[in-house]
């Protein structure tokens, strides 16, 4: 299977990159076809322009700018993402690249002003991540990173799909031993895919 990974941390030896260096390492291993985007490291902007925006809609002017990466999410057959939340919400340069790459003609199509999911090739997305607060914190301000990757990204998926949502919750407290479970059942997870 063609699995695409997007990995964004500013710091390549924190947990998250070790994280992705792992999860490379079990994809691989499994006999999978992966192409791993470290976002941080492409230096990929995640700022959508004012001339994007004017052809944000037209499928045939939209990806200008990110055809390597348009063309890598519509070979993927997985998509699996590595990336810490913050403010309850991905780093900026995730949420840059979704609102860039994620477009009308690529993961969604618009008709008559109503959205029809678009990437129906893919089976499954894996969204591996950390969160400084207690889940109960999370839980209490609707975890809205939760939301996007289940119930938005699920939704332009295939049908059948699953979205798997690993989240390690207060990481400043964790343990060696915390860490090393997570890391476990993630390697678990992918294992599977």
């Amino acid at each position: 299977m063609r699995v695409l990974v997007l990995y964004a941390h500013p710091d390549p030896d924190s947990f998250s990159g070790e994280l992705y260096r792992g999860a490379i390492g079990t994809l691989a291993a499994a006999g999978h076809d992966v192409v791993a985007f470290d976002l941080y490291a492409r230096g990929f902007n995640p700022v959508l322009s004012r001339e994007e925006w004017r052809h944000y809609e037209t499928a045939a002017d939209n990806r200008v700018g990110v055809e390597e990466e348009v063309a890598e999410l519509l070979a993927a057959e997985a998509l699996v993402f590595i990336a810490p939340v913050w403010n309850f919400g991905p780093p900026a340069i995730l949420k840059g690249f979704l609102d860039r790459v994620f477009l009308p003609g690529v993961s969604f199509h618009l008709t008559g002003g109503r959205i029809a999911p678009a990437l129906r090739h893919i089976g499954h997305i894996v969204v591996v991540t950390t969160y400084g607060s207690a889940r109960w914190w999370a839980m209490l301000m609707g975890d809205p990173p939760r939301n996007l990757f289940r119930r938005m990204l699920r939704a332009l998926i295939s049908p059948g799909g699953r979205c798997t949502y690993l989240a390690h919750y207060a990481i400043a407290r964790s343990t060696g031993a915390s860490r090393a479970a997570f890391a476990s059942r993630m390697h678990a997870v992918l294992g599977r895919l």
